[in-house]
């Protein structure tokens, strides 16, 4: 949708997650396109130094709070929509990565923070969204997308990422119930699963990482997949390639292949 003059006509965009990584670059990339954002992270002061660097920075929202507070992403929710009169594009994109080893009895905080943030906090994040979304005309209601961002780790089981691979399966999962769920109502739902990404994430990683992507470009690929509507796209276009082979492997192959993997630190 073009920007035009006034936030009636612009682009609405919530966002998780928007503090760092994936989510300040596609704040970025909305917010160069005229797009009014509602910024959600838990750090109030880089969430005020991301709004201060972007185009018309008093246009946009931020809400500092941490997304497990489903009371709280409730509230910033329902007052982005009163201010700005609803949301076009609502982003799950908040998310967290530790190695977790099912042995240690001492892994199993941060197995259940790691699916609190990455798949409950999805549910939570789109929950306030969808009523006021079908209340929408017909036309209006095709322009709305709930954005999932998964990850290429939840196509198969990574060793030593239990609990980050369970999540991003869960999400890719979930989105796929959602968006079979709401295509009567015309509601886009939108699964990106990146592939590696250059981020703080992805910088802790002391082992290569094929086809590694620029965030800027990462996020200006998504942007327009989920412009497109697309129900689900892996970026880059390579790790998509590698994650249909993986898809097709037979375990017997997937296993003996990966076995011996690098493994994600276990301490955050």
């Amino acid at each position: 949708m073009a920007a035009h003059q006034g936030n009636a006509a612009r682009q609405r965009v919530f966002l998780t997650g928007a503090s760092s990584g994936i989510g300040m670059a596609l704040a970025r990339a909305y917010a160069k396109q005229g797009a009014v954002l509602g910024l959600v992270a838990r750090r109030a002061a880089e969430l005020e130094a991301l709004r201060q660097s972007l185009p018309d920075a008093q246009s946009h929202r931020i809400y500092a709070l941490d997304v497990t507070d489903h009371a709280a992403l409730q509230a910033a929710a329902d007052a982005f929509m009163d201010e700005f009169d609803g949301a076009d594009v609502v982003i799950a994109n908040a998310g967290i990565s530790q190695g977790t080893l099912t042995e240690y009895q001492e892994d199993l905080a941060a197995f259940e923070r790691i699916m609190a943030v990455n798949v409950t906090a999805a549910f939570a994040t789109f929950t306030p969204f969808v009523a006021r979304m079908k209340a929408r005309p017909q036309d209006q209601r095709r322009r709305c997308r709930l954005v999932g961002i998964g990850s290429v780790a939840g196509i198969r089981g990574l060793p030593g990422a239990e609990a980050y691979s369970a999540s991003k399966a869960a999400m890719i999962s979930y989105c796929e119930s959602l968006r079979v769920e709401l295509r009567a109502s015309g509601i886009r739902v939108v699964t990106i699963a990146p592939g590696y990404i250059d981020t703080p994430m992805t910088k802790v990683n002391h082992y290569r990482m094929p086809f590694l992507m620029p965030v800027d470009t990462f996020a200006e690929r998504a942007r327009q997949s989920i412009e497109d509507g697309v129900s689900y796209r892996v970026i880059p276009w390579q790790m998509g390639v590698v994650a249909k082979l993986l898809r097709m492997a037979p375990n017997w192959l997937y296993d003996m292949a990966f076995a011996r993997a690098p493994h994600k630190q276990r301490n955050l």
